[in-house]
């Protein structure tokens, strides 16, 4: 399992995980616009998105996912299933996935007096207070309704406005390592023409992730070649090397896809 991280280690990548959490989004009723924004703005942090699931609404499933990601990354983030109605399971879930009790917390039960008021504080809407023991809320800026992080485990809402605002408000506390980067160098030329040498040079640079998507538009045919990693001076001699294998291939390599 990998450690909490304390401090930031400039030689290995701190991951996460996200288990998007629902039925709806299984059936296709909903579609998930969580996961762009969280991988985006986890990166800005130095927190690399390893791998996502898409699970229902079912106790078991949650409890075992939640158990079987949270030892293999440093953070593992949840939206989803913890609202005020009965199919909201998930805080429920993640207590049992870490076998603690679950109760209505204090601060939680205050926020959401204070914005929905005493007398409008329904059974329904205390059921958004509820929270595993030992963990810490996450602050909904929005809707009051917190989330709440338990070991390496964040638990958000799936409602995109209220997991966007949730993110940015616990995002400065994580610690995290250095932020991926990414350059794009695109190839007027076929992407069979460009396999093999491309192959070459992702060779000779096994610390930078190289990946060729084609294209077809406007009587074009190409390939944008996407650069990730975290030496922003490695990524510079990868460039420099695609830029030269397009050329011997008699085209002139883009620095941006062509509109």
């Amino acid at each position: 399992m990998p450690e909490m991280p304390d401090s930031i280690d400039d030689t290995s990548p701190v991951t996460a995980a996200m288990v998007i959490i629902g039925n709806e989004i299984l059936s296709g009723r909903t579609q998930d616009a969580n996961l762009a924004y969280a991988a985006t703005r986890l990166n800005d942090f130095g927190i690399q998105m390893r791998e996502v699931r898409v699970i229902p609404d079912v106790e078991a499933t949650i409890i075992a996912t939640v158990n079987e990601l949270r030892q293999k990354f440093h953070y593992v983030f949840t939206t989803g299933g913890i609202g005020p109605t009965h199919d909201d399971i998930t805080a429920e879930s993640i207590a049992k996935a870490f076998k603690v009790p679950i109760a209505i917390d204090p601060m939680a039960r205050a926020l959401l007096k204070e914005h929905y008021g005493a007398d409008n504080l329904t059974e329904a809407r205390l059921r958004m207070a509820r929270v595993p023991e030992g963990a810490v809320l996450i602050d909904n800026p929005l809707s009051r309704a917190p989330g709440f992080q338990i070991g390496n485990v964040l638990v958000m809402a799936g409602v995109p406005v209220v997991m966007k605002s949730m993110i940015d408000s616990v995002a400065p506390r994580l610690i995290g390592g250095n932020p991926v980067l990414s350059r794009t160098v695109t190839a007027l030329v076929r992407e069979s023409d460009i396999a093999i040498g491309l192959e070459n040079i992702q060779s000779k640079y096994d610390t930078v992730e190289i990946g060729s998507y084609p294209f077809f538009k406007k009587n074009m045919v190409g390939a944008n070649l996407v650069l990730r990693g975290t030496d922003a001076a490695l990524l510079e001699q990868v460039v420099g090397d695609l830029k030269s294998l397009i050329r011997d291939l008699g085209a002139e390599p883009l620095d941006e896809t062509p509109a």
